[in-house]
């Protein structure tokens, strides 16, 4: 029994062996190195022969004179984008719920997913050109107006809704989709009856679209808390600059520049380790919320 079920699911396990092994590699792989923390870590001395300092480097990481507004712009950005994360695809989707021509809903759809296919390097490009002060379509629009050229993304007030807009244009079409999916397990007959007691359109969606919406968005939204550290690295690194880093900077992009531009290694691996840590717990505090008021398992 066990054998021929083996031989049946083999190629679904060879399936995903590759997969195993790039997390094994790429995730798990590198935890050795988070020694690297607690030393005065030497390129030459390896990190089997470096020196031993305890927290030393993270009593240096909180001594940081911007630590603390990195800590900030980390927390702003990736609050801001959790919140319009979930409420632009929650009011797409109804919308979308409405449409009865089943084609043009289809176009709708495909269109408001295609930008969560393109990396965050073409999307920067393409914002860049768009809002450029000197020839983007944007800041040419408000001319016509008689508003001045403005740089959005050299400006430090700015530039946090930037990011936040651009990453909810990208992202926004893929979570309609997840929220069409739950729209699908209403039960039609609550619709029906709906109508037979003189409900309106508004009325069903208040009464029993949102409802039956609710669990997944319970569920997305506790989820999501774990994310409550992660900015978004790809985008901040393709769009912000120095003129920017006093709104924009955020963990990750601080640990890159200490690490990679300044080679202090130690205190990069301090400061990724200490993200690392409190996004754990956060993860762990918002599945334990998920388990506990949306019902949902990892198994």
């Amino acid at each position: 029994m066990f054998r021929a079920r083996f031989k049946r699911q083999l190629p679904l396990h060879l399936m995903v062996v590759p997969s195993f092994l790039l997390v094994l590699v790429f995730s798990y792989g590198p935890i050795g190195g988070l020694v690297i923390a607690f030393q005065k870590f030497s390129i030459v001395k390896g990190m089997f022969d470096s020196e031993f300092v305890g927290l030393a480097n993270f009593e240096y990481m909180f001594a940081l004179p911007d630590i603390w507004l990195v800590i900030r712009n980390t927390v702003v950005i990736a609050g801001m984008k959790i919140v319009a994360g979930l409420a632009v695809p929650i009011v797409v989707a109804l919308l979308l719920n409405e449409l009865r021509a089943r084609v043009f809903k289809r176009w709708i759809q495909t269109l408001i997913y295609l930008p969560h296919f393109l990396s965050w390097i073409i999307l920067g490009g393409i914002l860049i050109d768009i809002l450029s002060p000197s020839g983007g379509i944007v800041n040419q629009l408000l001319g016509v107006f008689g508003i001045e050229p403005i740089y959005f993304l050299g400006s430090t007030s700015w530039f946090p809704g930037v990011v936040v807009i651009s990453d909810v244009w990208k992202e926004f079409g893929f979570s309609t989709i997840v929220y069409l999916a739950a729209l699908t397990g209403i039960n039609p007959a609550l619709y029906e009856a709906a109508v037979i007691d003189g409900a309106n359109r508004w009325k069903q969606t208040l009464h029993i679209t949102i409802p039956g919406m609710l669990p997944i968005v319970v569920l997305l939204a506790t989820l999501s808390l774990g994310n409550v550290l992660n900015a978004g690295f790809d985008q901040i690194f393709n769009l912000y600059s120095p003129q920017v880093y006093e709104t924009g900077d955020i963990i990750d992009t601080l640990v890159y520049r200490l690490g990679l531009e300044q080679a202090q290694y130690a205190l990069a691996t301090a400061v990724g380790l200490l993200k690392s840590v409190v996004s754990l717990v956060m993860i762990s505090g918002s599945y334990y919320l998920a388990y506990r008021y949306a019902n949902y398992r990892i198994f």
